[in-house]
Parts: C-alpha cells; sequence; structure tokens
C-alpha cells in the first residue's frame, strides 16, 4: 500500500456504503489494522463542507499553480490551509475568518479617511492577504 511506503499511519478509511465496496474490500483494510467507518444514510450534506473546501482550494490556487513535484503540493496546501482559515473571508462567517473573528467596525469617521492597508502576497502572488497597517 502507498501509504505505508510513505511512512504514514492510517487508523480509519471513511467510505461512502455505495454496493461497489464488497466484504473483501473491508477485508483489506482490517487485515491492516485500519477501521472503516461508514458515512450516514440518506444524508446528502454530510460532504457538503469538504467539497466545498475542495472546490475553493482548485479554484483559487491549483488552477492557477503549476505544481512541480510532491514537496510543492504539501507546500502549497500548507500555504492554502493557513490562508482559508486565518485570513480568508468567509460569506457564512460575515466576512471573518474560521480562526480571526471580525474585527471591530471603525465608527469614527476621521479613521475611515486614514485608512493605511497593507498586502501580503502568499505563493508568488497567488494569494493576497490584507492588513490594517500597525
Amino acid at each position: 500500500m502507498d501509504v505505508q511506503d510513505a511512512g504514514a499511519t492510517v487508523k480509519y478509511l471513511i467510505r461512502d456504503r455505495d454496493s461497489r465496496y464488497t466484504a473483501a474490500f473491508d477485508a483489506v483494510f482490517h487485515g491492516e489494522g485500519i477501521a472503516i467507518v461508514k458515512t450516514g444514510i440518506r444524508m446528502p450534506r454530510m460532504n457538503a463542507i469538504m467539497e466545498r473546501w475542495v472546490r475553493s482550494c482548485r479554484a483559487e490556487l491549483l488552477d492557477r499553480t503549476l505544481i512541480v513535484n510532491r514537496a510543492h503540493l504539501l507546500h502549497a496546501l500548507r500555504e492554502y490551509e493557513a490562508f482559508y482559515n486565518e485570513h480568508r473571508p468567509h460569506r457564512t462567517l460575515n466576512a471573518a475568518a474560521p480562526l480571526r473573528p471580525l474585527p471591530q467596525p471603525i465608527a469614527e469617521p476621521d479613521r475611515i479617511d486614514h485608512l493605511d492597508i497593507r498586502r501580503c502576497d502568499r505563493l508568488g502572488g497567488i494569494l493576497h492577504e490584507y492588513q490594517h497597517a500597525a
């Protein structure tokens, strides 16, 4: 198995209840000490969050990047994950990021006229972070 060759340990395999996954398929993983976890029955929204992340990652990163090897791919995905969770605005969080709360609104009109916004590029300019200058 390629997973063992990579030096990674796998504890669980999450799969759906499709009929193509036979008992023999499960037995191979059980023999390696991997527990099979089946997704819920008739739960169409179960994968929605992960599918949305994959779509965002593809549109915002992978479709714009020429990946040259595995190390480059892992680096790009780590950078995108940090960007996604710490800086990228999310609609469902009212433009906040999951690991960063939304800043307090600016109530003083004088501060709005003197905003100093700085842009920090990630991954060679593919991803952009915007922050108030200190």
